[in-house]
């Protein structure tokens, strides 16, 4: 039986104009029903998305090579959360500026690309986060 949370941000990424969020849903023996929100003047969507205990390792690893890609500043670095690829995911593409795309594949297969002006301490917010959801959780 699912197990309802209280909506809890695990992603975050807002320049203000536009942003894109993950936020859990419910828990269900090591799975998490998730909804990824996307605002902007352009488009306003919610989509559906899931992922076991691993999806939340895999964004820790992923900040890691997104800063590793920061410091290194000489090519674009591109990769997928979750990896599962059972439901809607994310891209990330770090160039300047950023790039998220929201890829509804399994249902719609529609693709939403937004670009964002993030702040530079984007990435310790996103693990302050991390650490907050892992407390709620208990991972």
């Amino acid at each position: 039986m699912a197990q309802s949370v209280e909506p809890l941000e695990l992603i975050r990424l807002d320049d203000r104009l536009q942003s894109v969020v993950v936020r859990l849903l419910s828990t269900q023996q090591d799975y998490y029903d998730a909804e990824i929100d996307i605002r902007s003047d352009f488009v306003n969507a919610t989509v559906r998305t899931g992922f076991d205990v691993e999806g939340i390792d895999e964004w820790s690893a992923l900040l890691d090579a997104l800063e590793d890609a920061e410091e290194e500043n000489d090519s674009v670095f591109t990769a997928d959360w979750p990896s599962e690829g059972r439901s809607a995911y994310l891209r990330f593409v770090a160039d300047d500026p950023y790039v998220v795309e929201i890829h509804d594949a399994p249902s719609t297969q529609i693709c939403v690309h937004v670009p964002l002006d993030l702040k530079p301490d984007w990435i310790a917010e996103a693990r302050n986060r991390l650490a907050v959801v892992r407390r709620a959780l208990g991972v």
